[in-house]
This record gives structure tokens, C-alpha cells and sequence, in this order.
């Protein structure tokens, strides 16, 4: 029986590629630890013809594997799946060749599936891979109309630039693309339900803020331990799983590793972001084009996100980090000489990290905004959304919003993010907090729109005569909707 949380479209659609009759290209891509390859195992359970991976760019030892190690890898599978011995091929146009030989051999009318995984791993410097992969397909694959082509790769802008916008050979020959995302609240919650291990949607939107809903990650998750234990035992124990989680992320899917660990940590520092030019100030590399493709790189792999602050032009785009994985590690893990085991468990209450989850999240907002908009009832109206700030002066006070929300239909939500663990209660000084941004708002919008203020919170809100200030309360029940 297949074990597929969520998905459904993607099931759905890899189901329908492989009944179909006709040859396809099917390419899977996102984030590493997303689940690409365990969605291909399950729904393609018992139909794969051929299966490869290629090998990691460096090994454990720090070793750069080679196109001499990649072919013999290729050969070894090739002979695992029942090609007899013969020759090490010695090019991708040659290990390809062989492939399709054995598959003409065994070929009986039935679908024959070809899976490579990490596929960005196999295309080392001057291989010529990307020639014979467009070999195997332009002049074999899409031939034979019981053939099917899956490749995966967690080096999203490898998949983007050489498979999605290929300007050469397999220029639009791909079948079907798949973007694969982390999973939401609510899939974090089937997922932990299937698993026997029972948390709190408070928990869940907490483990949120340190997995960011990576299946890889809450797959390590044991049933009886408390969240706070569960972090611990992740991070911060002896031989951790994740303790070096950080540095292999950026090691087994850019080329430039270290480069790419100096802009994650410049935006780690800064909740805002900073535009392009402010980032190569601040982390020293050079300006040019190949920041540029960094800064891409990093936006396809779902680390940053790109944004205009509200009431600026295109031209102050800022990038920030969004990952909630490294946002997690840097601030708590990384950098610690001595680690205390049960660290989690020991500051769960602290300052430090009640501060922490307040920016954190926020962060889980804005990768719900389709729930907030649905629990406010306008899924369906044309709206940008980003943070506002305003700077202050000698006579007026500055201010600062985490999430406005600008709609086409003249309303511009103001929303104020709080994680309590009880009902939110608006004070007087509060209240006068509140007034004071909408009216700096009311200044930088046209005289058409109004402002609706809205507090999205765990509990909800506590009913006094100051809380009329906000229009609309969101819930983070609203956040696990379907």
C-alpha cells in the first residue's frame, strides 16, 4: 500500500504519465530532503525497469568524485540490474548505449521506466554528460512509446537552466516538470499522525519553525518524546544526526559551497534581507554575474526568497532567508563549542528563544499566506505581500509590520503576528502601537484604500475595549485548513 502524505496532484499526475502510452520526460525537483525520491519508490513501487543514482560531488573525505567514478558507478548498477560483465564505458555516450541495448534486450511491450536520481551529481566538468543524455532521449527514448524517463536532482538550478529552459538539444522535450515543497502544517500533521507521534498543533507549528516541514527531517521524529525532546536528540546529543546537517546541504548541491554559506549567513542576520548590492558589501565577494547566479541558485533550492518592501520600486528588491532549517541551526546550533545535550530542554522557556520564535513565526506566515488569505476570505483577490517598515525622526516614531497585505480591491490587510501560548490581549499601550502604524500607513496609501488590521495568533484573541483595533483574528487553526 502506498505511503504518500500529501501529494495528491503529484500522484495523481505520475500515475497518469506512466498508463499513458507514450513515451515521456518526467523531471522531479526541489529542495534536498524534500522527498522527490521516496515519492518516485512509492507511486512507481514494483514498475521501475532500471534505477541509478549518481555519487555525491565530494565524499566523506572531502574527495571530488571524478567522471572515471561516476562511469564505473553507472556500470556497476547497470550490472546489478542484469547487464552482463563486459567493459567499463568510458563516456556517458557509451554507458548510455549500453543502457539502451539491455533494455531492447529485455523489452517485452510492457512500460519500461528509467530512474536517475541526483542526476546534477552525474554531470561533472567537461563529461559531456548533457550531450548523451540528449542522445538517450532525442534519438532512442522518445521512439519507443512504452519508455519513461524519470530523473530527480536537488541542485534545482541545474534541473532549471539544463532540463526546464535547455535552449539546445532537449530544448522542450520534457514531458512534465515537477516542483516539489516542503510540506504545510496540515501535511505535518498527517505525517506525524501516521508515524504514532502525538504533538500539539501549538508543537507542530514549532517544529515548523526549526524544520520547515522538511519530510527528511521529521522522519527522525520518535514516538513518547516531547518536541523539546525530539531536538535535543537531533541536534544537540552526542553523534546528532543533524548536527553537520548544515555544511552537507550546501556541499552536495552547489558547486561554489562555501560562497553560497557567506550569503545564507549575511541574510541569517538580517531579518529584512538586503538588496543585491547591499549583500556583496556585506559578505565581500565580488559584484558581477556570477553573484547573480548564486543569488538564482539559492532562490531555485528554496533557501531565499526575493521581495519588494511595500511602498518601494522594483529596483530595492531585497533577498532574505527563508529557510526555516538554517535559520534554526545558525542562531542555535552552529558555532557552539560546548553543546549541552538536553540544550532544548534546558532553555525551552528562555528570553532567547521565546524572541526567536516570534521572527520564526512570522516566517511560518508567509509560507501560509494561501491560509490567511483563505481565513480571511479573499483566496480569490489579486494581492502582493511583503514587511513594511518606516524609519523614525526627531518628531515621529518609526515603525515596523510583519506582513502587509495589499489587494486589488482597495483593502490593505495590516497584520500583526504574535505566538503565545494563550489568548493575545491588547493593552492600552498596545492599542495606541497599533493606531499609530495605520495612521503612518494611511500616509503611503491612496486615499481610495482602507486598512484592515488583523492579528494572526496561536489562541486567538481576549475580548476588552481595545481589541475592536484589530477587524479580523486568524487562528493557527486557520493555518492547518486544507
Amino acid at each position: 500500500m502506498m505511503n504518500v502524505i500529501g501529494r495528491k496532484d503529484e500522484v495523481e499526475k505520475i500515475k497518469r504519465l506512466y498508463n499513458s502510452k507514450m513515451p515521456q520526460f518526467l523531471t522531479v525537483y526541489g529542495r534536498r530532503r524534500v522527498g522527490k525520491t521516496f515519492l518516485i519508490d512509492e507511486v512507481l513501487s514494483g514498475k521501475i525497469t532500471f534505477r541509478h543514482s549518481g555519487l555525491s560531488p565530494v565524499d566523506a573525505q572531502n574527495h571530488k568524485n571524478s567522471l572515471k567514478e561516476q562511469l564505473k558507478h553507472f556500470y556497476m548498477s547497470l550490472q546489478a540490474q542484469g547487464v552482463k560483465k563486459s567493459k567499463c564505458p568510458t563516456s556517458w555516450l557509451e554507458a548510455f548505449f549500453m543502457l539502451e541495448m539491455h533494455l531492447q534486450a529485455i523489452d517485452d511491450g510492457s512500460r519500461q521506466v528509467v530512474f536517475l536520481d541526483e542526476l546534477p551529481w552525474m554531470d561533472t566538468p567537461r563529461s559531456g554528460f548533457m550531450t548523451a543524455l540528449e542522445a538517450l532521449w532525442n534519438n532512442w527514448g522518445c521512439h519507443r512509446k512504452n519508455f519513461m524517463l524519470v530523473v530527480c536532482g536537488s541542485a534545482t538550478s541545474w534541473i532549471t537552466d539544463n532540463l526546464i529552459n535547455n535552449h539546445g538539444g532537449l530544448y522542450g522535450r520534457l514531458t512534465c516538470q515537477m516542483r516539489l515543497s516542503p510540506f504545510t502544517l496540515e501535511e505535518c500533521e498527517q505525517y506525524f499522525h501516521s508515524r504514532g507521534i502525538r504533538l500539539s498543533r501549538y508543537d507542530i507549528v514549532q517544529s515548523y519553525m526549526i524544520f520547515g516541514g522538511i519530510p527528511y527531517y521529521l522522519s527522525y521524529f520518535e514516538p513518547g518524546r516531547s518536541l523539546a525532546q525530539n531536538v535535543d536528540n537531533l541536534f544537540f546529543r552526542k553523534g546528532a544526526v543533524l548536527a553537520d546537517e548544515f555544511d552537507r546541504l550546501f556541499s552536495s548541491v552547489f558547486s561554489r559551497p562555501e560562497e553560497m554559506k557567506r550569503i545564507v549567513e549575511a541574510l541569517g542576520n538580517k531579518r529584512s534581507g538586503y538588496t543585491q548590492e547591499e549583500l556583496v558589501t556585506t559578505t565581500g565577494l565580488p559584484w558581477g554575474g556570477s553573484f547573480s547566479t548564486m543569488l538564482k541558485a539559492l532562490e531555485a533550492s528554496d533557501f531565499i526568497e526575493p521581495y519588494v518592501p511595500f511602498g518601494k520600486g522594483k529596483r530595492e528588491k531585497h533577498y532574505k532567508l527563508t529557510d526555516a532549517f538554517c535559520l534554526f541551526y545558525m542562531k542555535f546550533v552552529r558555532g557552539r563549542k560546548e553543546i549541552d545535550p538536553e540544550f532544548w530542554m534546558h532553555n525551552v522557556t528562555s528570553q532567547a528563544v521565546s524572541s526567536w520564535r516570534g521572527f520564526a513565526f512570522e516566517e511560518v506566515c508567509f509560507s501560509h499566506i494561501g491560509k490567511i488569505k483563505k481565513a480571511l476570505d479573499i483566496l480569490g483577490v489579486s494581492s502582493t505581500e511583503s514587511a513594511w517598515a518606516v524609519k523614525g525622526d526627531d518628531e515621529t516614531e518609526g515603525a515596523q509590520m510583519d506582513l502587509l497585505i495589499n489587494r486589488k480591491d482597495n483593502v490593505v490587510n495590516l497584520c500583526e503576528m504574535k505566538f503565545y501560548n494563550e489568548k493575545f490581549t491588547v493593552n492600552k499601550a498596545y492599542y495606541s502601537k497599533v493606531v499609530h502604524r495605520q495612521n503612518l500607513l494611511a500616509e503611503r496609501i491612496p486615499k481610495r484604500a482602507v486598512i484592515h488590521n488583523v492579528l494572526v495568533t496561536t489562541e486567538g484573541l481576549t475580548y476588552n475595549e481595545y481589541s475592536g483595533v484589530f477587524q479580523k483574528v486568524v487562528t493557527i487553526d486557520d493555518l492547518f485548513v486544507k
